[in-house]
């Protein structure tokens, strides 16, 4: 047939063999497209994720100076020495601890109830599900259309030569689309959004671990404050004792009515703290109500009395260099860190081509008989091949916004990690400190109880004056109060150390999701290349 054309048409056939390549222009050819091939193919497999590594930090001590063994003790059921079992870390349920079923009961309904730990579950399954829509981008996109139609065409597109036409369109088909992963733009989203998923169910370990501290320290506070009212209660009552002697006693002329006076001031002072402390204890309640899931006016106190709370004898520390993957907030802000770090990747695959590939298939036709003969299928591919020429400045612009949040990011980090180890540096101290407070507390309470025994017999028996009375009334008074809230803040800096040591929150491995199949068989975004 070639031979046919030819003879028929000589001169074509001499343009056509003019135009044909020679064999080097071939060869020239064939390697520009090997080279190409190869550069492609090359850069299908690089990531532009940068390679950033967490910040390093001195994890060696959390203080100073040598952390404590063991704290002293002293007398009364909040007095027992406590030791710190370093290397341990503490329970999941570290609250039961303190031995209080009310306590254990009123945490459980916290967890069970809390709006803002509901609030954060939401969140958690939202960023979840915007992980899995960004997954959807490895696969080709499928999309189905059935259509039909009837119009009539006007006589002016022939220029009135022929009349209107009537007629009726029927079409469908598939149109198939897919976004090669060249250079990772894909897999850089699809890891940000994982990101967010973990520093999403970091932020829920997070929120659950503060809520617990918040009951404990709010049942604690209110004991802490009940007990005071129970004190303040029992100091009026023997002060009123005292008012009624001195009223005794300036009858029959043994002391000056000043003395008298003075007395019923001091039942007056003492029955001004009263209200104050009531009010405390109210919004200890109504806080207890809030962070159970109830209204003030639902609540039934359940709190418990300090005498139903047990100090614990040995509290777990862990170590400085676990302390990184125990607080969730930490791992909250290392997965914004890998949120950052994508960015960074997208940024800069921003400035290479991106490739579509497409495919449509189908049926066309004017009859509904005709609509699957072969006469009607219609079909196309194509392939789309889009980069950046000039965008003046712009991309650029993004790459070194990105990095900005970046550094940010690691600011943040950072910041976060020096306030995990101040919490738990303080709590430490601060337990040393409060036992040894607790004791003195303990001492002045003992003696100013004996002191006030002796003084109310001698002004009995008339040996002391009314002021050496009043003196050792008051110093009673505060070392009765000083104490017990010695003795609550004991409880509370035990609560704020397991809180900032991560309160038995554990790395879990992450949730386990579908890996896109472009992504199977990859290691890290940082082995990538």
């Amino acid at each position: 047939m070639l031979s046919n054309y030819r003879q028929q048409n000589p001169a074509r056939t001499r343009i056509w063999l003019r135009r044909r390549p020679g064999p080097r222009v071939q060869g020239i050819r064939s390697v520009l497209l090997l080279v190409g091939c190869g550069c492609l193919v090359s850069l299908a497999g690089c990531s532009f994720a940068p390679r950033h590594s967490l910040p390093t930090l001195p994890t060696d001590a959390y203080t100073r100076a040598p952390a404590p063994r063991a704290t002293v003790s002293a007398a009364g059921p909040a007095g027992q020495a406590q030791r710190f079992d370093y290397g341990a870390s503490p329970s999941a349920q570290w609250w039961r601890q303190f031995d209080s079923p009310k306590l254990d009961t009123l945490i459980r309904k916290a967890l069970a109830n809390n709006p803002g730990l509901v609030q954060e579950q939401a969140r958690l399954r939202e960023a979840r599900a915007a992980m899995a829509a960004a997954a959807g981008i490895f696969y080709p996109q499928v999309n189905g259309d059935l259509s039909a139609m009837r119009q009539r065409t006007s006589s002016a597109s022939s220029g009135g030569s022929f009349p209107g036409r009537i007629y009726s369109l029927y079409s469908g088909g598939l149109a198939v689309s897919y976004y090669p992963d060249f250079f990772g733009v894909n897999r850089l989203v699809y890891n940000g959004e994982k990101a967010l998923v973990d520093y999403r169910r970091y932020e829920l370990d997070a929120a659950r671990l503060t809520l617990i501290g918040n009951v404990a320290s709010a049942a604690i506070s209110a004991a802490s404050v009940r007990a005071q009212i129970v004190a303040t209660r029992a100091i009026i009552a023997r002060e009123e004792k005292l008012l009624k002697l001195t009223q005794t006693q300036y009858r029959f002329g043994a002391v000056p009515y000043l003395s008298v006076l003075t007395q019923r001031g001091q039942v007056a002072s003492s029955e001004a703290n009263l209200p104050t402390l009531e009010q405390q204890w109210a919004v200890y309640r109504h806080e207890l109500a809030i962070l159970v899931g109830e209204l003030p006016a639902q609540w039934r106190d359940r709190s418990p009395r300090m005498s139903e709370v047990r100090l614990p004898a040995r509290v777990p520390v862990s170590l400085p260099s676990t302390l990184l993957q125990q607080r969730p907030d930490i791992r909250a802000a290392e997965a914004q860190l890998h949120y950052a770090d994508a960015e960074i990747g997208v940024a800069v695959a921003q400035m290479y081509p991106a490739v579509t590939l497409t495919a449509e298939f189908g049926q066309q036709s004017t009859a509904p008989g005709a609509f699957l003969n072969a006469a009607s299928n219609i079909w196309s591919l194509a392939g789309d091949l889009a980069f950046p020429i000039f965008a003046g400045g712009t991309l650029e612009a993004q790459k070194h916004e990105a990095i900005a949040s970046y550094d940010a990011t690691v600011a943040v980090y950072r910041q976060t990690v020096l306030g995990a180890f101040q919490q738990v540096a303080n709590a430490l101290r601060a337990l040393e400190h409060d036992a040894q407070r607790l004791r003195a507390e303990q001492h002045s309470l003992a003696a100013t109880r004996a002191a006030l025994h002796l003084s109310e017999t001698s002004y009995r028996e008339g040996s002391v004056d009314y002021l050496s009375l009043l003196t050792a009334e008051v110093q009673y008074s505060n070392a009765r109060l000083g104490y017990i809230q010695a003795e609550s803040q004991r409880y509370l800096d035990t609560v704020s150390l397991f809180v900032a040591l991560g309160g038995g929150w554990k790395a879990r491995p992450p949730a386990t999701h579908p890996r896109p199949a472009a992504t199977r068989g990859k290691s890290s975004m940082a082995e990538e290349n």
